[in-house]
């Protein structure tokens, strides 16, 4: 699978940005999902996860109710709403793909990467 990633950029606090992963290779309801991010000097950490139907979703507390992933198997993407966007949300977003049915919140379990997005708050 091969992953796109876009619609990062540079908001200010309380702002929104909407995420978009575009695949392609292979089936793409055969994986699971998720997005990820990594600041400076972090590790990178797992953000939200959906499942192969899009029914289950699971977010880090951090952004619970302020953001939303949601996918679209018929045109092979998935999305991140983020949403109240704050400066600690700063951070090289990616999103990933598992293979199997159910997301997971380690990145050693995604097989594939896309290239990363910029997302940018000011305070």
């Amino acid at each position: 699978v091969q992953l796109q990633a876009s619609g990062g950029g540079l908001v200010q606090a309380g702002g929104s940005l909407r995420l978009s992963c575009a695949a392609s290779g292979r089936t793409f309801s055969n994986y699971a999902l998720g997005w990820f991010r990594q600041a400076p000097g972090k590790e990178r950490e797992f953000v939200a996860g959906i499942n192969w139907s899009g029914q289950s979703t699971y977010y880090a507390d951090s952004v619970k109710g302020r953001f939303t992933i949601s996918r679209d198997n018929a045109k092979n993407t998935v999305s991140l709403q983020m949403n109240s966007l704050k400066p600690e949300d700063t951070a090289v977003y990616y999103c990933a793909a598992a293979g199997g049915n159910y997301y997971y919140t380690a990145p050693a379990k995604y097989d594939y990467w896309g290239q990363g997005t910029q997302v940018t708050v000011s305070s």
